[in-house]
């Protein structure tokens, strides 16, 4: 019997082609084929599932959560103590998770079977892989991908939190210029164009006005950027790209 991949995947909250890859890799192979050869997952695999999204969650590379995994020295509930440990110094948007792994441990203990929703409810809508893959394919070759790989590797917690505030606060002040009417052009939308070029060139990677200009486009098209920028006021993403345009062609004046 067992479970199917679609319903993993809906139990999880990942896609399909997230687990057919971990299959593909090795990392979770189902137990199991149904008469059809199709994948069939059983309780087992859900665990190794959660403990997989887990390490994801943490920053965990595909490679080193199979090490991980893998090892013969640990047991499941050494795994679920080890993830508990480190998910409790998480900032406070994972809190949700370090209760879930808590919940793990005690049923575990119990000896307690968790149903798949509950396995995977802590993760709601989120699937660490979702992009990860795309960013790979697009920009993995690049210098820039690699600086902001190096990067991010060497970022604290209150690193990453001083980061997203500043973001968050240049995108604040971006809305307020197109609440007060300022057009993109004008010297403050520029300026505070700037600042989010110095942003990108201070914590990810070197930003060039060329390469700048290039991701204003693609807030602009990009549906998932988008969303992100028109989420804090309405057209914000438009009005971006057209200031860090203008503030490209005010650079090379």
């Amino acid at each position: 019997m067992g479970y199917s991949v679609g319903q993993v995947a809906g139990f999880a909250g990942v896609t399909v082609r997230t687990l057919h890859h971990y299959d593909e890799i090795g990392l979770l192979s189902p137990s199991g084929r149904s008469h059809a050869g199709h994948r069939r997952y059983d309780d087992a695999d859900l665990d190794r599932l959660q403990r997989i999204l887990f390490h994801r969650e943490l920053g965990f590379p595909l490679d080193e959560v199979a090490v991980l995994l893998d090892d013969p020295e640990t047991d499941a509930r050494e795994h679920l103590r080890r993830q508990h440990a480190l998910l409790s110094d998480r900032i406070a948007r994972l809190q949700r998770m370090a209760e879930a792994v808590e919940r793990a441990m005690e049923a575990k203990k119990m000896g307690i079977n968790l149903t798949p929703e509950e396995k995977f409810e802590v993760f709601g809508d989120h699937d660490p892989e979702r992009y990860a893959e795309e960013v790979e394919r697009r920009w993995g070759a690049t210098d820039a991908y690699a600086q902001s790989r190096r990067r991010a590797a060497s970022m604290t917690k209150e690193d990453w939190e001083r980061a997203r505030d500043l973001a968050d606060d240049i995108d604040r002040r971006l809305a307020g210029l197109m609440e007060a009417g300022a057009a993109a052009d004008s010297e403050p939308a520029m300026d505070l164009a700037e600042e989010h070029r110095g942003w990108i060139d201070g914590h990810a990677y070197t930003c060039s006005y060329a390469m700048h200009t290039c991701l204003g486009e693609m807030y602009a098209a990009d549906e998932r950027f988008t969303a992100h920028y028109d989420a804090v006021r309405p057209g914000l993403a438009v009005f971006l790209r057209d200031a860090i345009t203008a503030n490209a062609v005010r650079a090379a004046a």
